[in-house]
């Protein structure tokens, strides 16, 4: 037996190895690579044009061409047929984009609107929305807030009256990603105004005819202009009088509270990975930057600011992930974990913007600048400690939990 003083026995660290994990499989690793390698020949090289014109519809269409847009979903309906922790190297692939608006509006199809449509819709609704949707042939979108309700769902005022075979729905939506260019919307409504969580049902609602043209009633009322996030179209959009027939409703009447409460787990984890991934190329960047840009005749990573600044970033960054992936363990495990869920988004997307912050000191009148694109992210970045849940209702949800 080697003893320890044996130079034979001696183990050397090599922090570059790759390493067995206890979620990925080798396909998921193989599916890593190939839609990296995507995302970086195909969306990064256009991360800059599409800040001012959003990312082309043609993206999703090509996307959906490669099957990336439908990992998880059985393949009767043209998906991959996929486990859950494919959603989880989606999104971590995403982040070459070099595009949060472009990631978002990505991530509304696949991870928010698409789900609910195949886990409660009719055979009818996964033909007509669904299908097409992971084919990127039509975009979709999700309208929960409205302009006085957005962390208290229970209080929208949307409506969709029962009007014999039909729904009427009146009211207004906004924030709402991909809404000026979506086909389709899974539309949060009250059914009931007199009652606040049973008052409310799911719909999918078309938002175009089939010559392309929005249906009477709706208007996209203002596209908004946001601090970040520029590639992704945002708007507010109206409905009057938009007439839907009875089985545009989605799940059960009256649970559509409990419906989208599902959903935005799944999304939470998603944003979560988002955020990690995201933290980890902002990281690769500025230690690039870091290696070759020279202070008092030497590199300023050499300095100990410097460097335990990015030992404090990527210890955050990897507790981030890996407490994305124990908890994504446990949901795609059957599971319904959602206080840690909730922590897991809380802690990624705090830590996201925590390394934001960080990469643009260390790059310093650089990282203001657009140059660098450190800035972009920088602004992009912040509305993960918005969007799927503020840090306040995820921090409410986490101290309930324990019975507060």
């Amino acid at each position: 037996m080697a003893t320890a003083t044996d130079g034979s026995s001696v183990i050397k660290p090599d922090h570059a190895a790759g390493r067995k994990h206890f979620i990925f499989s080798q396909e998921h690793e193989d599916l890593r690579e190939s839609m990296q390698s995507w995302v970086q020949k195909e969306l990064w090289p256009h991360r800059n044009e599409w800040e001012d014109t959003y990312w082309p519809t043609s993206a999703m269409k090509r996307a959906g061409e490669l099957g990336f847009l439908g990992l998880c979903f059985p393949e009767e309906y043209g998906g991959q047929g996929g486990d859950y922790f494919y959603s989880l190297v989606r999104a971590e692939c995403m982040s070459y984009s070099g595009s949060g608006g472009t990631n978002m509006g990505f991530a509304v199809q696949s991870d928010m609107v698409l789900p609910p449509i195949h886990l409660l819709g009719t055979e009818a609704q996964k033909k007509k929305y669904l299908e097409p949707g992971l084919k990127g042939e039509k975009i979709g979108s999700l309208g929960i807030t409205e302009p006085g309700a957005g962390s208290d769902v229970a209080g929208i005022r949307t409506t969709a009256i029962r009007d014999g075979d039909e729904y009427v729905i009146n009211g207004s939506k906004t924030f709402i990603t991909n809404g000026p260019r979506a086909d389709f919307i899974v539309l949060v409504c009250k059914t009931d105004p007199n009652e606040r969580h049973a008052g409310i049902t799911l719909f999918v609602v078309d938002l175009r005819d089939e010559n392309g043209d929005h249906v009477p009633g709706f208007t996209v009322s203002a596209e908004l202009e946001k601090m970040g996030m520029h590639a992704s179209d945002t708007g507010e959009l109206a409905f009057e009088d938009v007439r839907v027939p009875a089985d545009a409703v989605l799940g059960e009447v009256g649970k559509g509270f409990y419906h989208i409460a599902w959903e935005l787990q799944g999304e939470r984890l998603v944003a979560a990975a988002g955020c990690h991934a995201g933290a980890e190329r902002m990281m690769e960047k500025t230690l690039e930057y870091a290696k070759e840009r020279e202070a008092f005749g030497r590199p300023i990573g050499k300095f100990q600011a410097i460097r335990h600044k990015f030992a404090e970033m990527a210890t955050k960054t990897e507790a981030a992930k890996q407490f994305t992936y124990s908890t994504a363990w446990r949901f795609a495990n059957g599971e319904y974990p959602v206080r840690e869920i909730t922590m897991a988004k809380l802690y990624a997307s705090r830590i996201c913007c925590e390394v934001a912050d960080d990469c643009v000191q260390i790059l310093g009148g650089y990282g203001y600048m657009k140059e660098y694109e450190i800035e972009r992210a920088y602004r992009d970045v912040r509305l993960n400690r918005i969007g799927a849940g503020t840090d306040e209702v995820m921090l409410d949800v986490i101290g309930r939990s324990y019975g507060l």
